[in-house]
């Protein structure tokens, strides 16, 4: 989280790498949390509990569990800040109860928003496979009860708990992923006439090319592996780490992967998209000056 009305240059490189950097330890350690509860698939279906039913509220659990967060957060004014993205309707939440902060103008008006993405791939295929262990432990506790078949696996009762942690995990992936904006903007206002050609064009593969550094994503997950590998470690009582890789709290490279196979890609696709949007309102002299190289 960087504090936007002290920072000196919140587009500097330098400062977006810190905090994603930064953002990888809170994935990291949010994941290892929600890993010792069962999947609970549960809760991701909609109208699954009468009590949300009861109340009037036909989504899933968590959809419930996000709205009633972020209806409080939306009343801190969270979501008036440029790396804040609510995964309910804004129109469904209520408006800040304190005046908005005068936050500098850093990214172009722009209404792309990753987050529908992120909560569907986030449910169906990362939260099966970081419980694994835990749904596993669950079906033999169950077998010794007695309950066999497909009662044995996925639900453990611990609803809120892993609610809260769900929700832990999908604000830190959004932010992350969101802050590709911010990468966007800071390359386009470096070398504006780079990317005006492709705009224009709306040529993706052109302006993909343009934002991305494969030595940087190579050494950023060579850094999440270690990362994980060190934060999944299980420690003996006089502090020695346990080297047993069957001890961890959590699959590392289910870790990477999630980093590798869907944040990354997904970061470029909201930068892409920012980009392509980046042009609009303008007049042509306006965007004729920055193909000329003129700095916005």
């Amino acid at each position: 989280m960087q504090n936007l009305t002290i920072t000196d240059d919140p587009l500097s490189l330098d400062r977006i790498r810190s905090i994603l950097t930064r953002l990888e330890d809170t994935i990291i350690f949010s994941l290892i949390e929600r890993a010792q509860f069962a999947h609970n698939p549960r809760i991701y279906r909609r109208g699954e509990f009468h009590e949300l039913k009861d109340i009037g509220f036909n989504g899933s659990w968590l959809d419930w569990f996000l709205k009633e967060t972020e209806t409080f957060h939306a009343k801190a004014r969270r979501y008036t800040a440029p790396d804040e993205y609510p995964f309910t309707d804004p129109t469904e939440l209520p408006p800040p109860i304190l005046k908005p902060i005068a936050h500098p103008q850093i990214l172009y008006p722009n209404k792309v928003n990753a987050n529908p993405s992120i909560l569907a791939f986030y449910t169906q295929s990362i939260v099966p496979r970081i419980t694994r262990q835990a749904t596993l432990a669950l079906s033999t506790a169950k077998r010794a009860q007695g309950v066999t078949g497909e009662g044995e696996y996925e639900d453990d009762g611990n609803y809120g708990s892993a609610a809260f942690i769900d929700l832990e995990v999908l604000q830190a992936v959004s932010k992350r992923v969101h802050y590709g904006k911010f990468v966007s903007e800071s390359k386009f206002r470096d070398d504006p006439a780079a990317f005006v050609p492709h705009i224009r064009s709306r040529n993706r593969t052109a302006l993909e090319g343009l934002i991305t550094k494969p030595e940087v994503e190579k050494k950023l997950l060579q850094r999440l592996r270690k990362k994980a590998e060190l934060y999944a470690q299980n420690f003996a009582p006089d502090g020695q780490p346990l080297s047993d890789t069957s001890t961890r709290k959590i699959d590392v490279d289910g870790v990477v992967e999630l980093y590798e196979h869907y944040i990354i890609p997904l970061t470029k696709e909201v930068e892409v998209d920012y980009l392509l949007v980046r042009l609009d309102g303008l007049s042509d002299e306006q965007v004729d000056a920055l193909a000329a190289g003129k700095k916005s």
